[in-house]
This record gives structure tokens, C-alpha cells and sequence, in this order.
């Protein structure tokens, strides 16, 4: 009996242990759960003000910052990989002076490479356009906006009352959100840049205040990649070879002697989503107009005539077999610029290429003068015809 009564008082104390370990464990999770949520502190010991000019202010009776145009105010000792970024943002003037960029970095690893979400401000708010706020990443030193405009998307942008913007970033995708938590407005599929921790910050002529940092809350957000719509089509143009960049004179065109010859260099370069040859990941930023070759090569069955669909910013110059048969400029803001907006696009453009029997070089001379730089490539069909795979 007495061996009976000191089990029981054993297995007792056991269980007591138990159920204290596993309390002591939820109620770590629980502090540390607690710790992953930061308010930051709108006060200048919170934030790097050394390359920005910005005031602390009480505003709508909440500290703030309000920020001055052309300026990045970033927080102090925050690295963002994966988790939710929440904000709230009033431009400020936007409804006299129109157009300007309300923004916020991430993920920013220094200057050249970060991702980057903005609003645009117009001088009604109550109009919404496909344009109201676009992803464009930072790219070796390059804001791709002009190759990023299927980032573009409407948004309830407010002129005179704060806006509430949530960012939810998984690995590589990201959903945002603007005054309605319950709907995004974008949906980011595959994150650009080639940073993937770094500062958080803004920029634009605008109050920001209530920002809070939730690291690794993703609200179901997969970890890869979403949907590549150009990854099973066949006829995109994939592989390439390009030579190294070279500086010309603004306002200059290419003409038959800026052609490669028998001593140039070539190296390859191959498609990344949507089929883009991304020039600036590779090439970067440049004060200067800058151009390169690309070429590549197609079979031909017999001699036709193909139609080739060609995206492209800012100059394209195409010759086949050292023929020009094509020369167009797309950049925005010019008269010349091209659907959407002098931006990227499939659809820039279509050109006839004339092949002959058997092997053909096709080469295209690309000009750089504003932003980013990239060609996308498409046979409208294969028909008689082959070309480089990866």
C-alpha cells in the first residue's frame, strides 16, 4: 500500500514537472512571438537622417515624419527579410501639384540593390488609373520601372487623409495592400531585386508615421515563385550573346560601322522571366548613353519572311545576316515612345525578318538612354524555322 501511495505521489510530481516545462516553453513562445512585432519609434535616434532632409513633427495628432522631396529616410539596426511591413502615409500638396512618388524601400541592401513600392499622386484622388502604384525594383544600381509596368495597378490613393498601406513578403513573392486590408491591389509573383535582407525606408514629398515590422509573419504566402506566363512558350528568344557596353554621344544613332566585326567580344546571356534580356542586371546604371550588340541565330527550312514581336527601351537597331531591316526608339515621355507608356512590352512592336535557307544571324543593337534596359524577343510562329534554346 505504501509502495502504491509513493507511486502515485511520484508520478504526481512528475506531472507537475510536465505541465510546468511545457508552460514555461508557450510562455517563452508567447515573449518571443511578442518580440517579433516592432513599433518604431517616429524620433530621430530611430532613424538614419544622414543622406535625407526630414522633420519629426506631431501630425493628425500622431508622431510623424514629414519628408521633403528628392530625399530617403531609412530606420536605424532593422534588417527586413520575410514577414509584414505596415504604414501609414499622407502626401502632402498632391492635390496642387499633381504627379510625384510616395515610396517605400525594403530588403535594402545598399544603393544599387533593393525593392521598392510606390504610390503616384495625382491632383484628384477620386480617379484611379492602372498606374496608381507600381513594384520597380533597384537593380545594380538601376530602378527598372520602365521594364516593370505589368507592376503597375489602381489603388485608393487618399490626397487629405492618411493611407493605410500593408506589404506581406514571403521569399520571393509579395502581396500589398492599400486602405483595403481585405483585398490587395498588387501581387508580386517573383521579387526582382538581388538583395533579399536589408534596411527599410521612404522617400517622397509625403507624411509617414505608424510603421510596424513584423518579421516572418507571411499570412500564407508560399515561399516560391509564383507563375512564370512566358515559361512554356516556345517561341520567346531566349538565348543570346552580347558584347560589353560602349559609351556614345547623346543624340547619336548607330550606323553600319558601330557593327561587331571579326574581333569582338561575345558572351552569352539568357531570358529571364517574361522572356526579358535584362541589360541592366548585367550592365548596370550610367550618367552616359551606352548601346550593346545582341545576337543570336535562326534555322530557316527555305527562304520566308517572319514576323518578329520585339519589346524593347530605349533604341533598337535590327539587322539580318548585317542587313538593317528595322530601327525604332521607345522610351518614356518622348513622342516616340511606344504602348504602355514607352515602357517594356511584348507588344511594342512587330518586324519582318527576312531569312534565307539555312543559318541566319540576327543582330540587334541596343541603346540605353534613360532608366532601365532590355529587349524581349518572339517569333510569332515556328513554322520552317528554329531557334536557339537554353
Amino acid at each position: 500500500m505504501m509502495k502504491h501511495k509513493r507511486a502515485k505521489i511520484n508520478w504526481l510530481a512528475y506531472s507537475l514537472l510536465v505541465i510546468l516545462f511545457i508552460t514555461n516553453i508557450c510562455s517563452a513562445q508567447q515573449k518571443k512571438g511578442n518580440a517579433k512585432i516592432t513599433n518604431i519609434p517616429f524620433e530621430p535616434a530611430y532613424w538614419d537622417t544622414t543622406a535625407t532632409k526630414a522633420e519629426f513633427v506631431i501630425y493628425k495628432g500622431v508622431k510623424a515624419i514629414k519628408m521633403h522631396t528628392g530625399n530617403e529616410i531609412s530606420v536605424k539596426e532593422i534588417s527586413f527579410t520575410n514577414g509584414t511591413i505596415e504604414f501609414d502615409t499622407q502626401p502632402i500638396d498632391a492635390e496642387t501639384r499633381g504627379f510625384g512618388p510616395v515610396g517605400i524601400y525594403f530588403r535594402q541592401r545598399n544603393t544599387k540593390e533593393s525593392e521598392y513600392i510606390y504610390l503616384r499622386t495625382k491632383k484628384d484622388d477620386t480617379k484611379r488609373d492602372n498606374d496608381d502604384i507600381q513594384y520597380a525594383p533597384v537593380v545594380n544600381g538601376v530602378l527598372l520601372f520602365n521594364m516593370m509596368s505589368q507592376y503597375d495597378g489602381p489603388a485608393p490613393v487618399h490626397n487629405k487623409e492618411w493611407n493605410h498601406v500593408k506589404l506581406v513578403v514571403c521569399e520571393m513573392q509579395m502581396r500589398v495592400y492599400v486602405n483595403d486590408m481585405n483585398e490587395p491591389v498588387l501581387e508580386i509573383p517573383r521579387l526582382e531585386s538581388n538583395s533579399t535582407t536589408g534596411a527599410v525606408g521612404f522617400d517622397g514629398l509625403a507624411y509617414f508615421a505608424n510603421l510596424v515590422i513584423k518579421p516572418n509573419e507571411t499570412e500564407g504566402l508560399s515561399t516560391t515563385e509564383g507563375i512564370d506566363p512566358a515559361k512554356h512558350d516556345v517561341n520567346y528568344i531566349r538565348r543570346w550573346d552580347v558584347t560589353s557596353a560602349q559609351v556614345m554621344r547623346k543624340g547619336r544613332e548607330l550606323i553600319d560601322q558601330d557593327l561587331p566585326n571579326d574581333t569582338t567580344g561575345w558572351t552569352p546571356i539568357v531570358a529571364e522571366r517574361r522572356g526579358v534580356i535584362n541589360l541592366s542586371r548585367k550592365f548596370g546604371s550610367s550618367d552616359t548613353g551606352r548601346y550593346v550588340w545582341l545576337k543570336t541565330t535562326i534555322n530557316s527550312t527555305k527562304d520566308q519572311v517572319v514576323q518578329m514581336q520585339l519589346g524593347f527601351c530605349d533604341e533598337v537597331y535590327v539587322f539580318v545576316n548585317k542587313k538593317l531591316v528595322d530601327a525604332d526608339k521607345n522610351q518614356f515621355g518622348l513622342p516616340l515612345s511606344k504602348f504602355p507608356d514607352g515602357c517594356l512590352n511584348i507588344d511594342n512592336s512587330t518586324i519582318n525578318i527576312p531569312l534565307k535557307q539555312g543559318s541566319n544571324e540576327l543582330l540587334i543593337g541596343i541603346v540605353n538612354n534613360f532608366y532601365s534596359w532590355a529587349i524581349v524577343a518572339r517569333m510569332r510562329n515556328l513554322h520552317n524555322l528554329s531557334i536557339l534554346q537554353q
